[in-house]
């Protein structure tokens, strides 16, 4: 029970974390590797990815994460964690399938939120704390621009091809929520249903599949 409330907590963290360290700093933010990114996000509709969530103290969940463009996505952790996060309709919804305990937040409020945007762009309301590339990899630091106090996100990406691959969350005591993807699809169908939590059969097909 510990345990999950422990990997309950760390999946909050996702879409309500408080203020993070940003990236380390640099003499310049690479925009050229930005300006991929951007375009990479906005092309991207659908992803369906086996997923492995690992909090600070170790405690690790694996699972199922389902991404639809603008707007919605899910993580759905295998057995026998009962968690379910969904994202649909402007919310961010945490379900505790044994307890049948729903807890929802405002996706604008989150970091991930930035990610269900119809439109995404690394300026402006969006603040880049920094860009970092090593073996392979890109990485970027952001948050809200005036809005900092909802969590740092930092995104990781193969460069070849370029591939959403991580993400971590750091809350401001320092604790870090890492989400790293694998067996990774894109441009799949992807039924409405799956993100529908404000239909009240939703909840009900949940609580049976327990």
């Amino acid at each position: 029970m510990a345990r999950r409330r422990f990997l309950a907590a760390a999946g909050l963290a996702l879409a309500s974390a408080a203020a993070a360290r940003p990236l380390a700093a640099q003499a310049r933010i690479d925009r050229e590797g930005l300006a991929r990114v951007e375009a990479y996000l906005n092309a991207l509709t659908t992803l369906r990815a086996r997923f492995l969530q690992v909090a600070q103290n170790g405690a690790s969940a694996q699972g199922t994460a389902l991404i639809s463009r603008p707007g919605r996505m899910r993580f759905d952790y295998d057995p026998p964690e009962p968690l379910l996060l969904v994202a649909s309709g402007g919310q961010v919804l945490m379900y505790d399938r044994e307890l049948r305990q729903p807890t929802a937040v405002p996706a604008s409020s989150t970091p991930l939120g930035l990610l269900l945007r119809p439109e995404i762009r690394l300026a402006g309301d969006i603040t880049v704390t920094g860009t970092e590339r090593s073996a392979g990899f890109f990485r970027v630091g952001l948050h809200r621009t005036g809005a900092r106090a909802e969590g740092l996100l930092t995104l990781t990406f193969s460069e070849q091809p370029l591939e959403l691959r991580q993400w971590t969350v750091l809350d401001s005591q320092g604790r870090e929520t890492r989400v790293t993807l694998y067996e990774v699809q894109t441009g799949i169908a992807l039924p409405d249903r799956l993100f529908d939590f404000n239909d009240p059969r939703f909840l009900e097909a949940e609580q049976q599949r327990r």
